[in-house]
C-alpha cells in the first residue's frame, strides 16, 4: 500500500506521488521504523509536529499531519514526503482501518458502554465466549494474558491494530469497552459493531464532558451505528429508551431487567427467586417462558445486572438458554471488581473499582444485606477529576457504612487534604476516621475489624500504582490487603 491508496478519498485535490510501499504507520516517533509513515496529530498540549524530525530519524519516509496548528511548523523543511490532511484525527480511523485492512470485518465486535459495569462484563463474557479477546481497562488480549492499554479505549490506531492482530491469532469473537472519551474522539470511527451493550448511566467524567446531557450524547454514538445487529439494554435504567430510540429499525433489540422491568420491543430477559451471600448468586433466568437456574460464585448484588448482561449477549448471538448459562457457574471474579479475600476466622474484604456515587452505592448496599456486623468502608476520591462526586460520595459513606475510613486514591496534582475537605462536604456528623496513608488505613482496619465484620476497600480496584504530583508509585490494594490479612493477629 502506498501513500495514494492509504489517503484515497480523504484529502482534497490530487496526491502526490510516491510509490514507497508503506511498512506501518504510527503516532508516536518511538515506534517508528523504516519504511513507516509518522502521522502528526494537533493534541491538546502540543502537535504531532513536534517528533517528525524525531520520526524521520528513525526511518519515517513521509510524515501525515493535521491542518490545525500547523502553521507554526516549516514542514517543507522536513526532507521527506508531507501530506496535510483536515480533520485528521477524525480520519485516523478509516486509515488505519484501511491500512490493517478492515480486520474488524473479519471478526465479530461487540462493544460494551456504560458507566459501571463495562470492564466485569466485557471480562466475563471473554470466558463464557469461545475464541474471543477483549480490549478494556485491564488490558488487551485472552484471559490470563493482557497486555496493558493506556486507556480504557485505545486510541484509533493501536485499536485497529490491535484487532488486525485478534484475526492473525484467530480469534472469532472481540469484547471491546467503548468509553464516553473513545466515542467522542473518534477512537472506534472504523470499528464495524456486531453487537453493542449499555450497562447503566450516572455521574462521571463531567469534568470532561460538562454535563449528563453531554455525556448521555457520547455514550449514544455507540448505539447508533447503521451496522449492528443487536443491542442489549439494562431496562432498569432510565437511560435505557434513549439508547433503543437511537438505533436502526433492522437491529435486533434485547433487554435485560433484575426487577422484572420488560419492554414491548425487545426481548426481555429476566430473574426469579434470588439468593444473595457472601458465597456467590443463584437466581432462575427467564426468557420466553423457559426458566434455567444458575449458580455462581460472584458476589454483590450490582453484578446480578452484569451476569444477566452476559447472558443476554449469548442469546443474541444465537445461543439456547441452556446453553447461555452453561459457563456462567465457572465465571470467576474479575480483578479489583468484588475480589474477595479473607474469610473464615478473619473479616471478608473486596477490593472494588467503585470511584463514582453509583457504583459506591451498589457496593454498600449489596453488601449490607448479608453482613452479619459491622461493615467498614475505606475510600478517597481521585484529584484532577470531577469534584461535584465528592461529597456525594461522602454522603453515601456515611449512610451505608458502618465504620469510615477516609484515605488518598490518586490525589495527582492536587492536595490530598482539598479532596478529604470536599468528600467531608457530604458528611452531617463526623463518625469517621481520617488516615491519608492508604496503606496505614488498609492495615488499621483489618485490625481493627472483627471477623464477622466485612471491609470494602474502594476507588483503586485493578490499579497497581498511586498517581502523586505527577508521579506514580508502585502501590497495589491487593497486596496490601493480602499482607494485612496475613500478619492480623
Amino acid at each position: 500500500m502506498n501513500i495514494a491508496e492509504l489517503l484515497d478519498g480523504l484529502v482534497e485535490g490530487s496526491l502526490a506521488k510516491d510509490v514507497t510501499d508503506i511498512k506501518g504507520i504510527a503516532l508516536d516517533s518511538r515506534k517508528v521504523k523504516k519504511d513507516f509513515v509518522f502521522i502528526a496529530i494537533a493534541g491538546t498540549r502540543e502537535h504531532g509536529l513536534v517528533y517528525a524530525s524525531k520520526a524521520i530519524e528513525n526511518g519515517a519516509f513521509a510524515v501525515i499531519y493535521e491542518s490545525a496548528g500547523s502553521e507554526n511548523f516549516l514542514v517543507e523543511t522536513l526532507g521527506c514526503f508531507q501530506q496535510e490532511v483536515k480533520d485528521l484525527s477524525s480520519k485516523l480511523g478509516c486509515i488505519a482501518d484501511r491500512f490493517y485492512q478492515s480486520p474488524s470485518k473479519k471478526i465479530e465486535v461487540i462493544g460494551v458502554t456504560g458507566t459501571n459495569g463495562k470492564t466485569t462484563c466485557s471480562q466475563f463474557l471473554m470466558q463464557v465466549i469461545p475464541d474471543s479477546a477483549v480490549i478494556g481497562t485491564l488490558g488487551w488480549g485472552e484471559k490470563g494474558a493482557l497486555n496493558k492499554t493506556v486507556n480504557t479505549t485505545p486510541d484509533a490506531l493501536d485499536v485497529q491494530q490491535i484487532l488486525a492482530g485478534f484475526v492473525e491469532l484467530k480469534k472469532k469473537t472481540v469484547v471491546m469497552e467503548v468509553s464516553s472519551h473513545g466515542l467522542e474522539q473518534g477512537r472506534v470511527n472504523a470499528v464495524n459493531f456486531k453487537g453493542a451493550v449499555f450497562t447503566n448511566l450516572s455521574r462521571d467524567h463531567l469534568d470532561y464532558h460538562g454535563s449528563m446531557a453531554e455525556y448521555l450524547a457520547a455514550k449514544l454514538i455507540l448505539f447508533k451505528r447503521p451496522e449492528l445487529q443487536f443491542v442489549v439494554v439494562n431496562n432498569d435504567d432510565k437511560n435505557s429508551e434513549s439508547f433503543l430510540a437511537v438505533t436502526h429499525e433492522n437491529v435486533k433489540r434485547w433487554a435485560f431487567s433484575v426487577k422484572g422491568n420488560t419492554n414491548s420491543v425487545t426481548e426481555n430477559v429476566t430473574v426469579e427467586q434470588v439468593n444473595y451471600s457472601l458465597n456467590g448468586i443463584e437466581f432462575f433466568v427467564c426468557w420466553k417462558k423457559q426458566s434455567v437456574f444458575v449458580q455462581t460464585k460472584i458476589v454483590g448484588d450490582f453484578n446480578l445486572e452484569n451476569i444477566l448482561a452476559v447472558i443476554t449477549v449469548r442469546l443474541a448471538q444465537g445461543e439456547s438458554l441452556a446453553s447461555a448459562v452453561s459457563r456462567i457457574n465457572e465465571l470467576t471474579p474479575v480483578t479489583g471488581r468484588m475480589e474477595c479475600f479473607g474469610g473464615g476466622d478473619k473479616p471478608f474484604v473486596f477490593v472494588d473499582y467503585a470511584h463514582t456515587p453509583a457504583a459506591l452505592e451498589k457496593v454498600l448496599q449489596g453488601l449490607k444485606k448479608y453482613c452479619s456486623h459491622q461493615l467498614w468502608l475505606v475510600f478517597g476520591c481521585g484529584g484532577n477529576r470531577d469534584k461535584g462526586k465528592r461529597p456525594q460520595m461522602g454522603a453515601i459513606a456515611e449512610k451505608l457504612a458502618d465504620r469510615v475510613v477516609i484515605t488518598n486514591d490518586n490525589p495527582r496534582l492536587e492536595t490530598p487534604e482539598q479532596i478529604v475537605d470536599e468528600i467531608l462536604n457530604g458528611f452531617e456528623g463526623k463518625n469517621y476516621q481520617l488516615i491519608q496513608n492508604r496503606e496505614k488505613a488498609i492495615q488499621s482496619v483489618i485490625n481493627q475489624a472483627e471477623k464477622q465484620d466485612c471491609i470494602v476497600i474502594a476507588g483503586k480496584g485493578h490499579e497497581n500504582y498511586q498517581d502523586i504530583q505527577g508521579v506514580r508509585y508502585a502501590f497495589s490494594d491487593q497486596m496490601v490487603v493480602k499482607k494485612a490479612l496475613l500478619e492480623r493477629v
